[in-house]
Parts: structure tokens; sequence; C-alpha cells
């Protein structure tokens, strides 16, 4: 049983190398009903929390708990694959129908759909949220935002010949709720989170209705009523370890009583404190994508994207940028967290946890292979994975008034930070000095970066002169170059003779424990030029001929 279980949950390739046609497109809805749908799911495989042990499920017990007893488990009908789509790949009906296609080529599958909002609702909501807070009651129905919300969801429904009545009800309380924000005169970071979850809820409900109305039984689910439990940090909250058994026991429970294919909201939880409506921060669908993967215990998670894959570089700064085919969680994680649009920062870590292989693909461009996100892959020949630029960084150089040799001067600056919730990216340390550049998203999102003199960069930077000498540095930006510690030094020496060449100071260096990611500041003037020239060095070079060179010297 213990092989038969390992082999029905190793990693394969699970994407067509041709996009559905039309017939093919027939022909997998139908095998798909009739293969799943026909009959009643007869066995599960679960993951019990902070195990990476399965067990069979034989059934549902008296409370409608997954039954964890007995054999017999027929692996072929459990759910499989976490398919997660975001929203400029659900942004129409045009877009809704293609993704029930890619869906649907794929009748050996029993995906859970993770769905992101439609297009740009999630900055629409935003804005129709600022705007209310100063328009007045009777002046709610003219923003020009919630009119355009509501006009793409209403057409949306129409188009794909659903009755309006999918998203009436949510449309209404969406409407009521921009009313109240409009008498208190005040968006709270609770009432934001609460607002931009309509999104997410109507698209999913939208699209599990579609996929209902082609014969293919759907099940729409709120990631807050599942089990998604998190902290209170509205705007960008943790997801807590309760969450995994919790959206187990649902998803398993129910698949089991009644098999549909799961159509879960992304980007949402719940507060465990305050039982509200929580956001996981930008991108943040994904990590629902890995967190359901990692709770079911599933054998592949695949993140559509609107891209061909992880990319050497930001195509918007430099349209030479290549497909990377592989990579590790560690690698993704650094590239996520230093700017890659690509991947929500902490999406990788429940899926490096149990071990499940995370496939990046384009929606628009399904023949492309993506990106797959393994625990390891092969480095030999790798020198530079990823070229990451973060822009707009704030940069302090503090320099203790004490003597040399005065101990606590690092624990005495990074208690600052922490008193005042300052988050900080890379850091550069002597006995006597210490400079560090704050995460910009802390920064959008505190309004640290304000010109009132109150405001909290001031009283970061009037905390710190208490005790050292500090320059404040802003308009700077972050080159992170991801690749192979092995060659650090070749990577140090080559990116040096480029910027060197392009008359760019560095300002700063930090190489992380994590040994991939090594982190230049330079001002956020040069930093485009910066990318395109390194790029051009590390990928359109042939930089493995140095590599075998230098081989073939120590040999």
């Amino acid at each position: 049983m213990a092989a038969s279980l390992r082999s029905a949950t190793a990693p394969r390739g699970l994407v067509p190398s041709t996009p559905p046609a039309s017939a093919r497109y027939g022909r997998g809805m139908a095998r798909f009903s009739a293969r799943v749908w026909g009959r009643r799911a007869r066995g599960l495989a679960i993951v019990v929390a902070g195990s990476t042990h399965r067990r069979a499920v034989k059934g549902v017990d008296s409370d409608g708990a997954p039954d964890l007893g007995g054999a017999g488990v027929e692996l072929s009908d459990q759910l499989s694959v976490v398919m997660k789509f975001g929203g400029s790949s659900v942004s129409s009906a045009a877009r809704m129908e293609e993704v029930a296609g890619l869906i649907l080529a794929f009748p050996e599958e029993r995906p859970v759909v993770v769905l992101s909002a439609m297009g740009k609702t999630t900055n629409h909501l935003l804005l129709a949220g600022e705007k209310a807070v100063g328009c007045g009651l009777i002046r709610v129905s003219e923003i020009k935002e919630w009119k355009m919300i509501k006009d793409l969801h209403n057409q949306t429904v129409d188009q794909l010949g659903l009755p309006r009545s999918v998203i009436h009800s949510m449309l209404d309380e969406l409407e009521q709720l921009l009313k109240g924000i409009a008498m208190m005169k005040e968006l709270t970071l609770r009432t934001r989170d609460y607002l931009v979850s309509f999104g997410e809820c109507m698209s999913t409900r939208i699209f599990a209705a579609y996929l209902n109305k082609l014969g293919v039984k759907a099940q729409q689910y709120d990631a807050f009523d599942i089990g998604f439990i998190t902290t209170d940090d509205f705007g960008n909250a943790d997801i807590l370890e309760a969450t995994y058994p919790a959206v187990a026991k649902r998803l398993h429970g129910d698949w089991i009583r009644d098999p549909a294919i799961p159509v879960v909201t992304g980007f949402l939880g719940k507060g465990w404190k305050s039982g509200a409506v929580t956001t996981l921060g930008r991108g943040g669908s994904d990590l629902t994508a890995t967190t359901i993967g990692k709770a079911l215990g599933l054998k592949e998670i695949q993140v559509w994207k609107d891209v061909d894959g992880v990319l050497t570089c930001d195509p918007n700064i430099y349209p030479n940028a290549k497909t990377v085919p592989c990579l590790t969680f560690e690698e993704a994680a650094e590239l996520a967290y230093f700017g890659a649009q690509v991947l929500h920062p902490q999406s990788m870590r429940p899926a490096r946890e149990g071990d499940i292989p995370v496939r990046v693909k384009n929606s628009y461009n399904p023949k492309a292979p993506g990106t797959l996100i393994t625990k390891k892959r092969e480095m030999d020949k790798v020198v530079l994975t990823s070229i990451v630029l973060k822009s707009n960084v704030t940069m302090l150089d503090i320099v203790s008034t004490r003597m040399l040799g005065q101990f606590g001067f690092l624990a005495r600056v990074f208690s600052i930070f922490e008193d005042l919730g300052i988050s900080v990216d890379c850091v550069a340390t002597s006995e006597v000095s210490i400079s560090v550049s704050l995460d910009p998203s802390k920064i959008w999102s505190r309004e640290l970066i304000q010109q009132a003199s109150d405001s909290e960069l001031d009283n970061v930077v009037e905390e710190l002169e208490k005790i050292a000498i500090v320059h404040l540095l802003q308009q700077r930006a972050i080159i992170s170059l991801i690749g192979n510690v092995q060659r650090s030094s070749l990577i140090l020496e080559k990116a040096f003779h480029v910027l060197r060449k392009n008359g760019v100071n560095v300002q700063m260096i930090s190489q992380g424990a994590s040994k991939v990611n090594m982190s230049l500041i330079v001002h956020d003037s040069e930093a485009r030029a910066c990318i395109k020239a390194l790029h051009q060095a590390f990928f359109e070079d042939d930089v493995l001929t140095e590599v075998e060179a230098e081989n073939l010297l120590v040999g």
C-alpha cells in the first residue's frame, strides 16, 4: 500500500503540448464527467497535519469528518492537483471559457481550482473605497470604479449565459458597504480587507456556475469559510498551522460525500481573534494554492499566470528575458521576496514543507514549458538564475557615536525597528556601523514616505539619532543576483566588471544566509540600465565558457 501511495503522488508532467481544440475540449469534458461524477468517490488520501504520512480514507463518520480507518482505497478517485489562475487569466468571459478548456483538457485529473479576482478588480475596489470616504452617501453610485466593477461582472455572467442572480446579492452587498464607508467617512484596514474580498468571491461564483452549466459539477468555496485561519494583520495576514487540518477535513469530506470540483477564493482568510475577513497581501492567491496543496498532500501545484514562467529578469525592463526552466524552492522564495512579480514571497513555504512541485505556466500560451520548482535541481552548469530589481528603496547608514568595542549597538538598532514595526531588506555591518535598506512594500503600506515632519520615517531617524549618526538615502534600488553559490566569486567579478564599465558605483553589498542571493544597492536612476547590461553579460554572452575554462585550470 505504501508503495502504491508513493507512486500515485510522484510528480509528473500534467500540461498538454498543445492547447485544447474545441473538439478535444468536448471529448475531455465528457470523459471528465463520466470518470469523476458517474460514480461516487470510493476513497481518498489525506495528509495528517504535521506529518508526512498519507492514510487511507474509507469514507466519513457520523459527524461528517473523514474516517481514517480501513483499506480498499482507489487512489484514482482522490483530488490530485491544484490549479491556480491569476486575475488576468480570468479577466473576462472569454478568458474564463479558455480556463475552463484548460481544466477540462485533463480528464484524468481532479483539480482544486483557486482563482484571483477578475482583471483589475482588486485595484478598482480599493479606489472605489477611497473615493467613497469623501464623496458623500448620495454620490456612491456615481463612483467610476464601482460602475466598472458592476459592469464587468454583469457582462461576464451575461456572456457566459448565466443568470445575474449568481452575483446579484454580492453586488448589492458591495454597494451597501461602499455607502457605509461614505457615511462613516473612513476606510479602516479591517474594512479594506472585507471590501477587496468581493473580487475573489464574485469571480469564483461565476466560474463555478459556468462549470456547472457545462455539465461539470463544481462547488464554490470562500477560503475564510473552509478553515483558512490567519493572524489579524489586516492587509498582510499570515496563515496559521491550524489551517492545514481544517482545510483538509472540509475539502476531503465534501469530496467524499458529493464529488465536485472545488473552486476556492484565493487571497483570503479569517482572523483567528477577530473572526473578520483578512487578506494575504498582494499575490496571496499563490499562497492559497500552495497551502491547499500541502493540506491535501497533492502531487503538484500549478500556478497559471500571464507570462511563460519565471524569467531571467523583468521583461518590462528588458524584453530579451528568458524562461528559467527549473528552480529550487529556495531560489524561488528569494526571487519573490526581492521583487519578482510571478510568485507571492511566502508561497514557497507550504510547498517546500510538503515537498510538492510547483509548476508555473502561462494560461495565454499553454504550449510554453513554463518553470518547474522543486526541492533540488542540478546546479553544475548554473551560474546565474535570474536578476531581480526592487525599486524605490530607502537606505539608512547608521554609525555608532560610541567608542570602538562597545557591545549592544546592533541590538539597540534592531529594537528600534521592531518597536516601530519596520521591516528590513538588506543589512551590511561592521563593529561600529550598519547599513540597512527598508522594505518598500512596508513603506508604501504604512505611508512612511511623506512630507509631513511627523511621518514615521522621520520617527525612525529621530530614534536612531539618539544612539548614532544617521544618513537617510532615498531613491535607491536593490539588484538581486540569484545564482549558484559555488560560482559566487565569478558572479561578483563579472557583475562588478559590468557595473564599472557602465560607470555605476555600488553603495552597499549584502549576501543572505540562504547563499543563493547576492544583493547590490545602486541609485534608482541607474538600475534599469544595470539590469540590461547584467542580463546581456550573464545570459547572452557565453558565461559557461568561462566556467569550463576555470574548471580546466583547476583540473
